[in-house]
């Protein structure tokens, strides 16, 4: 910079917040933010809380890989949603798979955004005509629905439930073999991408978590952020996870 030269607000702000961050993609699509935005705050508050750094949310047809390499975040995590996948132009989604594919900071997609990250890596998305659903089963013959609200006839895992680790990695620092966290879905992860390893399963749901062999890429069908005081194990795995991304509140301390 030449002498008497004054930074931009641009340029000085971005050395402020450049890998200081945690980026917060939500998948809310238009029609919904005013109802979903009370939820999405209070998640990004328990990121910040968990992480020691501010949250930015972000929504997802804004996220592509040059905004994430202008600002550097330390993490991201990515938003389940309820819509069904076929409520999602593919145009949308373009951006968000080119960043997730080469990004190289810890991402964690939750719900949803675990089944599509996995779809980003088995389909070609530029090819896409559009998104499907791929339920986990159908009810079967006298077997109640618990939720005929959402989906009606088809298998749903709602509420709290044991998840059982099939494999050790730093995200479940701390649990034995079972974590205790909130489910809501009833799609799941059919095709394992071959560079992706499962972590975590239950009985209905084989994958309930996995990750990238090669980088820092998470995926869970649950809902870690949903934790309360009386589960709190969700607190914990979200916490392991900013831990391994090397969050401000973890810097200087064992990993």
């Amino acid at each position: 910079m030449q002498t008497g030269e004054r930074p931009t607000l641009r340029k000085a702000g971005r050395r402020r917040m450049e890998g200081r961050m945690v980026f917060y993609v939500v998948f809310a699509q238009d029609d919904e933010l005013s109802g979903a935005g009370a939820g999405y705050f209070q998640q990004q508050q328990r990121f910040e809380e968990l992480s020691g750094e501010p949250c930015l949310l972000v929504r997802y047809k804004r996220v592509n890989p040059r905004l994430l390499a202008e600002l550097a975040p330390t993490a991201v995590v990515m938003s389940g949603f309820g819509r069904s996948f076929e409520t999602f132009d593919r145009k949308h989604l373009v951006g968000v798979n080119d960043a997730v594919k080469r990004a190289t900071c810890p991402i964690l997609g939750i719900c949803g955004s675990h089944q599509l990250n996995a779809m980003f890596h088995t389909l070609d998305i530029r090819k896409v005509t559009q998104f499907e659903d791929l339920p986990m089963r159908k009810l079967r013959p006298g077997e109640p629905d618990l939720y005929p609200a959402y989906h009606p006839g088809y298998f749903k895992e709602t509420g709290f439930h044991h998840i059982r680790t099939v494999q050790d990695d730093p995200l479940f620092r701390g649990f034995e073999e079972t974590l205790f966290c909130l489910e809501s879905h009833y799609c799941e992860v059919k095709t394992l991408p071959r560079e992706f390893t499962v972590l975590a399963s239950t009985d209905e749901c084989r994958v309930q978590a996995y990750r990238h062999r090669n980088k820092p890429l998470y995926g869970v069908q649950f809902h870690p952020e949903g934790y309360t005081d009386a589960y709190p194990d969700g607190k914990t795995l979200l916490e392991n996870f900013f831990r391994l991304a090397g969050a401000r509140r973890f810097r200087g301390k064992a990993r």
